[in-house]
Protein backbone atom coordinates (compact mmCIF):
# COMPACT_ATOMS: atom_id res chain seq x y z
CA UNK A 1 0.00 0.00 0.00
CA UNK A 2 1.26 3.46 -0.85
CA UNK A 3 2.84 5.31 2.07
CA UNK A 4 2.60 9.09 2.29
CA UNK A 5 6.05 10.61 2.64
CA UNK A 6 6.68 12.91 5.57
CA UNK A 7 7.49 16.57 4.93
CA UNK A 8 11.24 16.31 5.55
CA UNK A 9 11.62 13.39 3.15
CA UNK A 10 9.51 15.11 0.48
CA UNK A 11 11.71 18.19 0.75
CA UNK A 12 14.87 16.08 0.58
CA UNK A 13 13.61 14.33 -2.55
CA UNK A 14 12.61 17.67 -4.05
CA UNK A 15 16.12 18.97 -3.42
CA UNK A 16 17.62 15.94 -5.15
CA UNK A 17 15.34 16.41 -8.16
CA UNK A 18 16.34 20.07 -8.36
CA UNK A 19 19.99 19.03 -8.11
CA UNK A 20 19.57 16.63 -11.05
CA UNK A 21 17.80 19.34 -13.06
CA UNK A 22 20.62 21.81 -12.44
CA UNK A 23 23.08 19.18 -13.66
CA UNK A 24 21.07 18.88 -16.89
CA UNK A 25 19.35 15.61 -15.95
CA UNK A 26 15.62 15.89 -16.50
CA UNK A 27 14.27 12.39 -17.15
CA UNK A 28 13.50 10.08 -14.23
CA UNK A 29 12.39 6.55 -14.92
CA UNK A 30 11.13 3.70 -12.80
CA UNK A 31 12.23 0.20 -13.77
CA UNK A 32 9.25 -1.96 -14.84
CA UNK A 33 10.54 -4.76 -12.55
CA UNK A 34 10.15 -2.63 -9.45
CA UNK A 35 7.51 -3.68 -6.96
CA UNK A 36 4.16 -2.07 -7.85
CA UNK A 37 3.56 -1.56 -4.16
CA UNK A 38 6.47 0.86 -3.95
CA UNK A 39 5.21 3.44 -6.41
CA UNK A 40 1.96 3.41 -8.31
CA UNK A 41 -0.50 5.69 -10.10
CA UNK A 42 -1.94 6.66 -6.72
CA UNK A 43 1.41 8.26 -5.93
CA UNK A 44 0.92 11.04 -8.50
CA UNK A 45 -0.20 13.64 -5.92
CA UNK A 46 2.90 13.00 -3.83
CA UNK A 47 5.17 13.42 -6.87
CA UNK A 48 3.33 16.60 -7.84
CA UNK A 49 3.75 17.94 -4.33
CA UNK A 50 7.48 17.16 -4.40
CA UNK A 51 7.87 19.12 -7.62
CA UNK A 52 5.75 22.05 -6.49
CA UNK A 53 7.85 22.54 -3.36
CA UNK A 54 11.28 22.07 -4.98
CA UNK A 55 13.25 24.19 -2.50
CA UNK A 56 16.72 25.43 -3.43
CA UNK A 57 19.53 23.02 -2.62
CA UNK A 58 21.42 24.12 0.49
CA UNK A 59 25.08 24.93 -0.31
CA UNK A 60 26.24 22.34 2.20
CA UNK A 61 24.30 19.64 0.34
CA UNK A 62 25.80 20.71 -2.98
CA UNK A 63 29.28 20.64 -1.51
CA UNK A 64 28.88 17.13 -0.16
CA UNK A 65 27.17 15.56 -3.17
CA UNK A 66 29.05 14.28 -6.17
CA UNK A 67 27.23 13.01 -9.28
CA UNK A 68 28.20 9.50 -8.22
CA UNK A 69 26.58 9.96 -4.82
CA UNK A 70 23.53 11.63 -6.34
CA UNK A 71 23.08 8.76 -8.77
CA UNK A 72 22.50 6.42 -5.84
CA UNK A 73 19.42 8.35 -4.71
CA UNK A 74 16.11 6.79 -5.77
CA UNK A 75 13.65 9.35 -7.13
CA UNK A 76 9.95 8.42 -7.27
CA UNK A 77 8.20 8.77 -10.61
CA UNK A 78 4.80 7.98 -12.04
CA UNK A 79 4.21 4.83 -14.06
CA UNK A 80 0.85 4.53 -15.78
CA UNK A 81 -0.36 1.91 -18.25
CA UNK A 82 3.17 0.45 -18.42
CA UNK A 83 4.52 3.70 -19.88
CA UNK A 84 7.32 5.80 -18.46
CA UNK A 85 6.27 9.34 -17.67
CA UNK A 86 8.73 12.23 -17.37
CA UNK A 87 8.22 14.50 -14.37
CA UNK A 88 10.34 17.47 -15.45
CA UNK A 89 10.81 19.60 -18.54
CA UNK A 90 13.96 20.13 -20.59
CA UNK A 91 13.98 23.85 -21.40
CA UNK A 92 17.35 23.95 -23.21
CA UNK A 93 16.35 21.08 -25.48
CA UNK A 94 13.08 22.77 -26.49
CA UNK A 95 14.93 25.76 -27.96
CA UNK A 96 16.03 25.68 -31.60
CA UNK A 97 18.35 28.69 -31.32
CA UNK A 98 21.73 27.64 -29.85
CA UNK A 99 22.25 31.18 -28.53
CA UNK A 100 19.11 30.89 -26.42
CA UNK A 101 19.95 27.30 -25.44
CA UNK A 102 23.40 28.35 -24.19
CA UNK A 103 21.81 31.20 -22.25
CA UNK A 104 19.49 28.74 -20.51
CA UNK A 105 22.42 26.47 -19.66
CA UNK A 106 24.36 29.43 -18.25
CA UNK A 107 21.36 30.40 -16.14
CA UNK A 108 21.06 26.84 -14.87
CA UNK A 109 24.73 26.91 -13.92
CA UNK A 110 24.22 30.08 -11.89
CA UNK A 111 26.93 31.08 -9.42
CA UNK A 112 27.83 27.42 -9.06
CA UNK A 113 28.68 25.98 -5.65
CA UNK A 114 28.39 22.31 -6.63
CA UNK A 115 32.03 21.35 -6.07
CA UNK A 116 34.83 22.57 -3.75
CA UNK A 117 36.36 24.86 -6.41
CA UNK A 118 33.94 27.65 -5.53
CA UNK A 119 35.58 27.85 -2.08
CA UNK A 120 39.16 27.74 -3.34
CA UNK A 121 39.72 31.23 -4.66
CA UNK A 122 37.87 31.39 -7.96
CA UNK A 123 36.79 34.91 -8.91
CA UNK A 124 34.18 33.99 -11.48
CA UNK A 125 32.79 31.21 -13.64
CA UNK A 126 34.33 30.88 -17.11
CA UNK A 127 31.50 29.49 -19.23
CA UNK A 128 32.67 29.47 -22.85
CA UNK A 129 33.07 31.80 -25.81
CA UNK A 130 32.71 31.77 -29.57
CA UNK A 131 30.24 31.03 -32.33
CA UNK A 132 27.22 29.12 -30.95
CA UNK A 133 26.83 27.53 -34.40
CA UNK A 134 30.51 26.66 -34.81
CA UNK A 135 31.50 23.53 -36.73
CA UNK A 136 34.71 23.33 -34.69
CA UNK A 137 34.92 23.33 -30.90
CA UNK A 138 38.00 23.32 -28.68
CA UNK A 139 37.79 21.95 -25.14
CA UNK A 140 40.60 22.59 -22.68
CA UNK A 141 41.21 21.69 -19.06
CA UNK A 142 40.22 24.67 -16.92
CA UNK A 143 40.65 28.42 -16.46
CA UNK A 144 43.96 29.92 -15.38
CA UNK A 145 44.63 33.19 -13.59
CA UNK A 146 44.02 35.38 -16.67
CA UNK A 147 40.87 33.51 -17.57
CA UNK A 148 39.57 33.75 -14.01
CA UNK A 149 40.24 37.48 -14.09
CA UNK A 150 38.57 38.14 -17.45
CA UNK A 151 35.85 35.47 -17.41
CA UNK A 152 36.82 34.09 -20.83
CA UNK A 153 38.68 30.86 -21.67
CA UNK A 154 42.16 30.90 -23.20
CA UNK A 155 43.12 34.57 -22.92
CA UNK A 156 46.56 34.17 -21.33
CA UNK A 157 49.80 32.97 -22.92
CA UNK A 158 48.32 29.57 -23.75
CA UNK A 159 45.34 31.37 -25.23
CA UNK A 160 47.55 33.45 -27.49
CA UNK A 161 49.15 30.28 -28.78
CA UNK A 162 45.72 28.74 -29.34
CA UNK A 163 44.76 31.85 -31.31
CA UNK A 164 47.83 31.30 -33.48
CA UNK A 165 46.91 27.65 -33.96
CA UNK A 166 43.40 28.63 -35.06
CA UNK A 167 44.77 31.35 -37.32
CA UNK A 168 47.17 28.86 -38.91
CA UNK A 169 44.10 26.80 -39.86
CA UNK A 170 42.85 29.75 -41.91
CA UNK A 171 40.03 30.78 -39.57
CA UNK A 172 39.56 33.10 -36.60
CA UNK A 173 38.85 32.60 -32.92
CA UNK A 174 35.38 34.06 -33.47
CA UNK A 175 34.52 31.22 -35.85
CA UNK A 176 35.03 28.43 -33.31
CA UNK A 177 33.66 27.76 -29.84
CA UNK A 178 36.03 27.38 -26.88
CA UNK A 179 35.25 25.88 -23.48
CA UNK A 180 36.87 23.89 -20.67
CA UNK A 181 36.16 20.71 -18.73
CA UNK A 182 35.77 22.72 -15.51
CA UNK A 183 34.51 26.28 -15.40
CA UNK A 184 36.28 27.45 -12.25
CA UNK A 185 40.01 27.96 -11.79
CA UNK A 186 41.64 25.21 -9.72
CA UNK A 187 43.96 26.76 -7.10
CA UNK A 188 47.48 27.21 -8.36
CA UNK A 189 46.35 26.04 -11.81
CA UNK A 190 46.52 22.45 -10.61
CA UNK A 191 44.92 19.66 -12.63
CA UNK A 192 41.18 19.40 -11.88
CA UNK A 193 40.32 16.46 -9.67
CA UNK A 194 38.06 13.70 -10.91
CA UNK A 195 35.07 14.74 -8.80
CA UNK A 196 35.40 18.32 -10.04
CA UNK A 197 35.41 17.12 -13.66
CA UNK A 198 32.43 14.84 -13.07
CA UNK A 199 30.46 17.62 -11.41
CA UNK A 200 31.09 20.18 -14.14
CA UNK A 201 30.98 17.92 -17.21
CA UNK A 202 27.17 17.73 -17.53
CA UNK A 203 27.05 21.44 -18.30
CA UNK A 204 29.75 21.03 -20.96
CA UNK A 205 27.78 18.12 -22.45
CA UNK A 206 24.73 20.37 -22.68
CA UNK A 207 26.83 23.06 -24.36
CA UNK A 208 28.05 20.56 -26.93
CA UNK A 209 24.50 19.33 -27.56
CA UNK A 210 23.35 22.93 -28.09
CA UNK A 211 26.21 23.87 -30.44
CA UNK A 212 26.25 20.57 -32.37
CA UNK A 213 29.79 20.91 -33.78
CA UNK A 214 31.13 18.68 -36.53
CA UNK A 215 34.49 18.26 -34.80
CA UNK A 216 35.72 18.70 -31.23
CA UNK A 217 39.41 19.06 -30.47
CA UNK A 218 40.32 17.97 -26.95
CA UNK A 219 43.30 20.00 -25.77
CA UNK A 220 45.47 17.94 -23.46
CA UNK A 221 45.15 14.75 -21.46
CA UNK A 222 42.57 15.94 -18.94
CA UNK A 223 40.12 17.05 -21.63
CA UNK A 224 40.69 13.92 -23.71
CA UNK A 225 40.36 11.46 -20.84
CA UNK A 226 37.26 13.17 -19.45
CA UNK A 227 35.43 13.42 -22.77
CA UNK A 228 36.37 9.93 -23.95
CA UNK A 229 36.29 8.23 -20.54
CA UNK A 230 39.61 6.63 -21.43
CA UNK A 231 42.76 6.46 -19.34
CA UNK A 232 45.31 6.30 -22.15
CA UNK A 233 48.47 8.25 -22.86
CA UNK A 234 48.55 11.16 -25.30
CA UNK A 235 50.58 9.05 -27.68
CA UNK A 236 47.79 6.49 -27.74
CA UNK A 237 44.98 9.05 -27.98
CA UNK A 238 46.34 11.22 -30.77
CA UNK A 239 46.30 10.61 -34.51
CA UNK A 240 42.73 9.41 -35.03
CA UNK A 241 39.10 10.46 -34.75
CA UNK A 242 36.68 9.16 -32.16
CA UNK A 243 32.91 8.99 -32.58
CA UNK A 244 31.62 11.27 -29.85
CA UNK A 245 28.16 11.88 -28.48
CA UNK A 246 27.67 13.98 -25.34
CA UNK A 247 26.96 11.78 -22.35
CA UNK A 248 23.20 11.51 -21.92
CA UNK A 249 22.38 12.80 -25.41
CA UNK A 250 20.30 9.70 -26.07
CA UNK A 251 17.89 10.65 -23.29
CA UNK A 252 17.95 13.83 -21.23
CA UNK A 253 20.38 15.66 -23.53
CA UNK A 254 18.67 14.89 -26.81
CA UNK A 255 19.51 17.37 -29.51
CA UNK A 256 16.47 18.94 -31.16
CA UNK A 257 18.18 18.36 -34.51
CA UNK A 258 17.52 14.76 -35.63
CA UNK A 259 20.29 15.07 -38.23
CA UNK A 260 22.92 15.60 -35.53
CA UNK A 261 23.93 12.25 -34.09
CA UNK A 262 27.20 13.37 -32.56
CA UNK A 263 30.54 14.42 -33.98
CA UNK A 264 34.16 13.45 -34.47
CA UNK A 265 36.64 14.13 -31.69
CA UNK A 266 40.38 14.56 -32.11
CA UNK A 267 43.05 14.90 -29.42
CA UNK A 268 46.07 17.17 -29.46
CA UNK A 269 48.44 18.80 -27.00
CA UNK A 270 47.30 21.59 -24.72
CA UNK A 271 48.82 24.96 -25.72
CA UNK A 272 50.29 25.31 -22.22
CA UNK A 273 52.21 22.08 -22.79
CA UNK A 274 53.43 23.36 -26.16
CA UNK A 275 54.78 26.46 -24.43
CA UNK A 276 56.79 24.21 -22.14
CA UNK A 277 57.91 21.89 -24.96
CA UNK A 278 57.88 23.76 -28.31
CA UNK A 279 59.35 20.69 -30.02
CA UNK A 280 55.84 19.16 -30.05
CA UNK A 281 54.31 21.99 -32.07
CA UNK A 282 54.93 20.07 -35.27
CA UNK A 283 52.95 17.12 -33.89
CA UNK A 284 50.11 19.41 -32.87
CA UNK A 285 50.07 20.85 -36.38
CA UNK A 286 49.63 17.33 -37.78
CA UNK A 287 46.60 16.92 -35.54
CA UNK A 288 45.11 20.20 -36.75
CA UNK A 289 45.72 19.29 -40.38
CA UNK A 290 43.79 16.08 -39.80
CA UNK A 291 40.92 18.17 -38.41
CA UNK A 292 41.05 20.57 -41.34
CA UNK A 293 40.83 17.71 -43.82
CA UNK A 294 37.80 16.34 -41.99
CA UNK A 295 36.09 19.74 -42.16
CA UNK A 296 37.01 20.24 -45.82
CA UNK A 297 39.22 23.21 -45.05
CA UNK A 298 42.08 24.14 -47.35
CA UNK A 299 45.39 24.11 -45.52
CA UNK A 300 47.32 27.40 -45.79
CA UNK A 301 50.45 25.34 -45.16
CA UNK A 302 51.54 27.38 -42.16
CA UNK A 303 52.70 25.43 -39.12
CA UNK A 304 51.80 26.29 -35.55
CA UNK A 305 53.98 29.19 -34.36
Amino acid sequence: MFRVLDLDLRRALAARIRYYNEMGIYDFYRRPTDSPAAVGPESSPAVTEIQSESPPIPPELRDEMSPRKAAAIAVPVVVENNRFEMIATKPAQSVNDPVKALKIIREDLGECTRCPLHKQGRKQIVFGVGDPKAELMFVGEGPGADEDEQGEPFVGRAGQLLNNMIKAMGITREQVYIANIVKCRPPGNRTPEREECETCSPFLMRQIAAIKPKVIVALGATAAKTLLAMNSSMAQLRGRFYDFKPAGVSNNLRSNDPDWQGCNLAVTYHPAFLLRDPRQKGEAWKDLQMVMKELGMKSPGKPVV
